[in-house]
């Protein structure tokens, strides 16, 4: 009896110390999980060298996140502006972005799918930190899918000493603005040959981009190829007198004749060698950057010639208002084709909203732009970077402010148009620059593209 009692409480006691012991393995597995996978996540940030501090900038708030945020790790990657976007575009098509990207935002992305909308994570403390107009910046069709960090701003840009030497008002061009006659007026005064035999061009563009014709068809009435209504813009006497106006400039020697095979860079190098009296695109950065190379002459690490740089508003047709194209860029927030889930999400949104906040305002600072945010404005009050005369020239322009018709086009819309820029446009650009078309031969093409690509 007492044999067969003794065998019963050992087996009872071997049964609870298999338990515990099963309990304590499998409470340690659960923990182990939690610790290492459901706290710990990862946010991955693809990014550009927005300014030239910019990268010690995100140091310095990705600093500050994790320690306030120590689950959360976020792996950055600064891409270049010339091959960041197809490394963009390809990841996104094989259906695994990086969780914020810097960009605009983009309808064509919107039609993927994959990026994630923001607006049941923003708080009304942070919707009211934004200044008025601002965070629609960061909408299509009022779905909020990116946090605009600044506002760009684009002109165009003069050499003081040039401009100067040929009688140019330029007060009086950032105050009041000035139309294409007036513009070719100046021009007529800005062209001379140089001492070394080389031309003095009154303006020079790239051959590679669209900016300067997107600029100028948004001074002749036309928001962009299509208007907020999605109704086509470019098949009328309005885009038949913007080419002729740019094709005048080119035959009057106003523009290098080589223009179709100007690069961005070589556009810069004519600018600072002053064998251009203004340029196009500038931007309101343009006027630290030079700065900062005139300290590098005087220091003796570059050479040249010092230019004291102005910022000058795009002219506008004689029949038409003025028009500064503004919009936002910041950081855009994706999912991938596999879903990390709602928690990632949440943690993608903190990030990001790290990224855009008060502190993130430097770039604004830096680059001489509008800020978007009352918190930005307040903490960098005072500490503005560009001469006070370009600094209130953007705000005059800024008052005429063409915001981007992308932000409110049906996502298929969007799509067709930036299609019908890079198919249509970009070529037929290249053939006025060149020579090879008339501004009559590419209305006609625009018209007829128009209806094939965009159905209008």
């Amino acid at each position: 009896m007492k044999k067969s009692w003794l065998v019963l409480m050992l087996a009872l006691i071997l049964v609870i110390i298999t338990a515990c012991g099963n309990s304590g393995s499998s409470k340690g597995n659960s923990e182990g999980e939690k610790g290492s996978d459901a706290k710990q996540d990862t946010v991955v940030v693809w990014t550009y060298p927005v300014h030239g501090k910019y990268e010690d900038d995100l140091k310095q708030l990705l600093a500050d996140f994790k320690q306030k945020h120590p689950n959360i790790n976020v792996e950055t990657e600064v891409l270049s502006w010339a091959e960041g976007p197809e490394k963009f575009t390809l990841a996104l098509n094989a259906g695994n972005p990086p969780d914020l990207y810097f960009h605009s935002v983009d309808g064509s992305y919107v039609d993927t799918g994959l990026v994630l909308p923001l607006d049941k994570y923003l708080t009304p403390e942070i919707k009211d930190d934004y200044l008025p107009g601002t965070l629609e910046l960061g909408q299509i069709k009022g779905t909020q899918y990116g946090l605009p960090l600044y506002q760009f701003q684009w002109a165009w840009g003069g050499n003081k000493r040039i401009l100067e030497e040929a009688g140019i008002d330029w007060q009086k061009i950032q105050k009041e603005g000035w139309t294409w006659s007036e513009f070719e007026a100046a021009a007529s005064k800005l062209m001379k040959k140089l001492p070394d035999g080389s031309t003095q061009y009154p303006l020079v563009t790239d051959g590679t981009s669209l900016d300067f014709i997107e600029m100028l068809t948004r001074n002749n009435n036309m928001p962009d190829v299509l208007n907020e209504a999605g109704e086509f813009q470019w098949n009328d006497g309005r885009i038949l007198d913007t080419l002729t106006f740019i094709q005048d400039l080119l035959k009057k020697g106003y523009m290098p004749a080589e223009t179709a095979a100007l690069a961005p860079a070589k556009r810069t190098e004519m600018f600072y060698a002053g064998q251009a009296a203004i340029i196009s695109k500038a931007i309101p950065y343009y006027d630290v950057m030079i700065q900062n190379r005139n300290k590098d002459i005087d220091s003796g690490t570059v050479q040249g010639e010092k230019i004291d740089f102005v910022l000058l508003p795009v002219p506008h047709n004689d029949n038409a208002p003025a028009q500064t194209t503004m919009g936002g860029e910041g950081y855009v927030a994706f999912k991938q084709k596999k879903d990390k889930g709602e928690e990632h999400a949440k943690n993608t949104f903190l990030v990001m909203e790290a990224l855009s906040g008060a502190q993130a305002g430097n770039s604004a600072n830096e680059l001489v732009l509008p800020f978007v945010r009352k918190s930005q404005a307040d903490l960098f009050a005072g500490k503005g970077l560009g001469n006070k005369v370009n600094i209130e020239a953007a705000e005059t322009m800024a008052k005429n402010i063409s915001k981007p018709v992308v932000l409110n086009l049906d996502i298929n819309d969007a799509a067709k148009m930036k299609q019908f820029k890079e198919q249509v446009v970009k070529p037929n650009m290249q053939a006025l620059y060149s020579g090879e078309k008339t501004p009559q031969e590419i209305a006609d093409d625009f018209i007829q593209k128009g209806k094939q690509i965009l159905g209008k």
